[in-house]
């Protein structure tokens, strides 16, 4: 049974569905998803799930990071350079010392409203599919954390900023570049954005869509994939238990529902368990299942 991810270094002016479906076609299986979507103009990290895998994607790690050029002086109604140019402002002196004093205040938790064009739910709908319809669209901050928020380059001639960040799920870069301009008093939008790492995968895991043909490169294994939780072996005796569903017990002393990765006897991947109780785990995800 074909189960694994592959890790997509993602080209420029493809959607990340239009990956999966290229994914799909190379391995043969209709069970492919991803994991994190990418807009068409974002290249990098996608990762990919193919198979059972799919149900693995809730269980790895969330955070990503990004390399990206901010414009300046420039404001749209998507908060990059694909939209409608909404506003142009001059651009006040700046120096690395004044940028550094404003990025100081995206470190850390903070509230960002996500961009009016994003996936965001609105009443059932996506928000992006609201704008293009021409509602005016005001969607409220929401809890993000920025664990670190770098200064590569400042551009003065061209009012470009180059930045790395290692962000939370849910956190919006073209927020960070609209909420930066603001704070600078002359407005900004995402010009470029690559994304290096996301979901514990990076960019030297990846490969090219070239490389699905002929032949589709090899997949990672979910237990490598897995290997930031804690584990726990099943005796022969547990696993007709297992496979129907049953606590499970453990002599470990994890924390209440904590995710944790099921072997067989064999050492191959069983499933996933939650710690329901001292010395009890409740599964989750059972791979081979009784019938």
């Amino acid at each position: 049974m074909t189960c694994g991810f592959l890790v997509l270094d993602k080209p420029a002016g493809l959607s990340s569905h239009s990956c999966v479906s290229r994914v799909r076609r190379a391995y043969g299986l209709k069970r492919v998803g991803h994991g994190g979507t990418l807009d068409p103009a974002v290249t990098g990290v996608l990762p990919i799930a193919l198979g059972p895998a799919t149900r693995l994607l809730p269980y790895l790690e969330g955070d990503k990071t990004y390399r990206g050029v901010v414009q300046l002086g420039q404001r749209t109604d998507s908060d990059d350079l694909e939209g409608t140019l909404l506003e142009q402002r001059p651009l006040p002196p700046l120096d690395p010392g004044a940028l550094e004093a404003v990025l100081e205040g995206f470190r850390g938790p903070i509230q960002q409203r996500p961009p009016a064009v994003s996936a965001v739910h609105v009443n059932g709908q996506r928000a992006y599919a609201l704008a293009r319809q021409g509602h005016n669209l005001e969607l409220p901050p929401r809890p993000v954390t920025i664990h670190h928020l770098e200064l590569l380059a400042w551009h003065p001639e061209r009012g470009q900023l180059e930045l790395e960040v290692h962000c939370s799920a849910g956190t919006y870069i073209r927020s960070l570049a609209r909420d930066l301009g603001e704070q600078l008093g002359c407005g900004g939008c995402l010009a470029r954005l690559r994304r290096t790492g996301a979901l514990g995968f990076n960019l030297e895991q990846s490969v090219t869509l070239e490389s699905l043909e002929p032949q589709p490169p090899a997949l990672l294994d979910p237990l490598a994939v897995l290997g930031h939780l804690p584990r726990h072996a099943l005796s022969a005796a547990d696993l007709a238990g297992w496979r129907c569903g049953r606590m499970q017990p453990t002599a470990e002393t994890w924390d209440e529902d904590t995710a944790v990765v099921v072997v067989d006897p064999d050492g191959n991947l069983a499933g996933m368990a939650r710690v329901h109780s001292a010395g009890l785990l409740q599964p989750r995800l059972v791979l081979d299942a009784a019938s």
